[in-house]
């Protein structure tokens, strides 16, 4: 199905303004100007909050019976009294119970009729006085729901679309989870916006990738776009442990106890030789990307070591493909909600974002810049488009004046440098080390820049390598040296630190706050900066979805993709290229400890200037050869071993 461009989708808001303005010739009395924003008319406390079961169609967990989801319900009263239809802000999420959601991990509860009274997060404080029904769906095997957690797959995505489903008159709920009343969404237009962080954004993604008709619009924060690359990057493993391990962490006991058969082919779906299967198709959204009717307005961190930026890049690209209404913030933190880094920022914006798309109020947004960018900790800039258009450059390594140091430039090197992997060394290690010979890394350096530089967009690393062994595994980083203030990323808050005291967004009741702790940029003083990283197994260069042992003593030509990302390497600064193996704590090591020879002459960086190979030669004209010597200190590394959760208190 073609997407829609934006004439179309305002098409049935176009059609009700041109009925509103004939109806302002024909009235007697004079008309008010269209609305630009909602407004909190609407009792949160004497809100409607009520639950329903809806059929989802399957029945994972072989029980006989096929699987009912539950959602939570908060609406206006007032709306529902008067037969106004309200459109539906909806989270889907497997955490409600287990873990809890934001930064306080609050978890849903219920009073005595198993309706709910904390909905986690502000959006039902915020946006049900404001005429929006804000909706929490159980998603299958978690919490209240039946069914069993599959991870991104077929159970998960269709428990979340049979909701939109629901909302939209298509599917079949009921009043209990075991029951035979029926209930509809009478008080729904069906016009339904995804949002959430990490899994929850997954699945809008997932959901987004159906092309069901209804949604209207997704917000995913720090989500995936697909799993295979939440696990594995070109064969190398970013965990060390598969699927069937978060699933049995969020199921509910009464799904552990009815779902060995999918946990089992998890296991069997995803061997850890990193090769792609038919388990990892069905859980990639961005081969879909083509049925996404919704607007997508993405946020992500570009320092998140947990959903890694590729998630962003290649499924920013697809979208952008295939005509996708799309907006982006960019932060310098980790896996962070933007609650807890721009807030008062985010809700505003994100009022706007529900207005324009739920309500299709004109207010602007589709008209302002696409990209909001952190500079520096606190200090936005916005972009009209992203990534800007212009042409990667080609970048090429070579010998340096001192060994084990070399240069990074236009122009082809020759000849070969060394290094043997060291999985106790890592991104960290090689960059503060940079302007010394190492034994485990290769790095090549420009000369300080004259002028500012921008990346923006994606990155690739082609490389010829000759092992030493069967096995190897490759990583490519690129870093900005140079003196900056930088949100801790490595820190436990993963660049935000939580304070004492609180705001409030929106209305509270005795069981449901709307005032949450604040936060500020935690920060630290840094000599460099990484940029963008990418990794793979060497084995995988003939085909990335499929690795095979390696010759010693041949070589082999691999491309690694370079995560997207968009940074200014300022003047006087230097960027550095380093290539290397095991990146500790951010993939695992392989089997052998090789030593790898790079043919310098066929290995290079494509990387998005913006401004292309003329903006990199005026940058770097004139600026002296010579590097500085001597440790740089960085971030401390990682804060957390890959974590193997795609969710994080925050």
């Amino acid at each position: 199905m073609p997407n829609r461009t934006r004439s179309t989708i305002w098409r049935p808001l176009t059609t009700a303004a041109t009925a509103a303005l004939l109806a302002t010739f024909l009235a007697p009395t004079t008309a008010h100007p269209a609305p630009r924003e909602s407004r909190p008319v609407h009792s949160y406390e004497n809100a409607v909050r009520e639950a329903v079961w809806v059929d989802t169609g399957l029945d994972a967990d072989r029980d006989g019976r096929p699987d009912r989801v539950a959602v939570d319900i908060v609406r206006p009263r007032e709306a529902a009294a008067q037969g106004r239809k309200v459109p539906v802000i909806m989270d889907a999420s497997p955490y409600y119970s287990c873990c809890g959601r934001g930064n306080e991990s609050q978890r849903k509860t219920y009073d005595a009729n198993g309706d709910v009274v904390r909905m986690p997060l502000f959006y039902d404080n915020y946006f049900v006085p404001r005429g929006y029904a804000v909706v929490g769906v159980d998603l299958a095997g978690t919490n209240r729901s039946d069914g069993c957690v599959d991870v991104g797959g077929r159970s998960d995505i269709l428990s979340a679309k049979a909701v939109v489903d629901w909302l939209n008159g298509r599917a079949t709920a009921y009043t209990t989870r075991t029951g035979t009343t029926r209930a509809k969404a009478t008080w729904t237009n069906g016009r339904t916006g995804m949002i959430g962080k990490s899994w929850d954004g997954t699945i809008a993604n997932g959901v987004a990738a159906t092309g069901v008709k209804g949604l209207k619009t997704i917000v995913p924060i720090s989500a995936i776009s697909s799993w295979y690359d939440y696990y594995f990057q070109q064969g190398a493993p970013l965990y060390d442990s598969g699927p069937d391990w978060l699933s049995d962490y969020v199921n509910s006991p009464d799904a552990r106890a009815k779902c060995a058969a999918v946990q089992q082919k998890l296991v069997d779906g995803a061997p850890r030789t990193g090769d792609w299967t038919p388990l990892w198709t069905e859980r990639d959204y961005v081969k879909d990307a083509r049925k996404v009717r919704a607007s997508v307005f993405l946020v992500h961190g570009a320092q998140d070591l947990n959903v890694r930026m590729k998630h962003v890049g290649q499924w920013w690209d697809a979208l952008a493909k295939n005509g996708v209404e799309r907006k982006i913030w960019l932060a310098q933190t980790g896996h962070v909600d933007p609650f807890d880094f721009r807030r008062a920022e985010w809700v505003k914006t994100l009022h706007r974002w529900f207005d324009h798309e739920l309500l299709g109020y004109d207010n602007g947004i589709d008209r302002e810049p696409m990209a909001d960018i952190e500079r520096a900790p606190d200090q936005w800039v916005t972009s009209p488009v992203w990534p800007p258009r212009g042409t990667a450059t080609t970048l090429r390594p070579a010998h340096g004046e001192r060994p084990g140091v070399g240069t990074l430039g236009l122009r082809k090197g020759r000849g070969t440098e060394t290094f043997t992997d060291d999985p106790r060394r890592g991104e960290t290690d090689w960059a503060a080390r940079i302007d010394s010979a190492t034994a485990d890394k290769a790095g090549f350096v420009t000369g300080p820049l004259t002028r500012d530089l921008r990346l923006s967009g994606s990155s690739k690393v082609t490389v010829t390598a000759t092992p030493s062994t069967a096995t190897a595994h490759l990583s490519a980083v690129l870093v900005d040296l140079g003196p900056a203030t930088i949100r801790d990323y490595a820190a436990s808050g993963e660049g935000v630190t939580t304070l004492t005291d609180r705001d409030c967004w929106g209305a509270s009741t005795a069981g449901d706050s709307a005032c949450f702790l604040r936060t500020a940029a935690d920060t630290t003083d840094v000599e460099y900066t990484v940029v963008s990283r990418g990794w793979a197994d060497l084995g995988t260069h003939a085909s990335a979805h499929q690795g095979g042992p390696l010759t010693p003593g041949k070589a082999y030509t691999i491309t690694l993709d370079l995560a997207a990302t968009d940074h200014v390497v300022p003047a006087g600064h230097r960027l550095a290229l380093i290539v290397a193996g095991t990146d500790k704590d951010l993939i695992d090591p392989p089997s052998t400890r090789p030593t790898l020879t790079l043919d310098l002459s066929r290995t290079k960086a494509r990387v998005p200037f913006v401004g292309g190979a003329a903006a990199f030669a005026r940058a770097t004209a004139g600026s002296p050869g010579a590097s500085p010597t001597g440790h740089l200190d960085g971030v401390s590394g990682p804060s957390q071993r890959a974590g193997r959760i795609p969710e994080g208190g925050r």
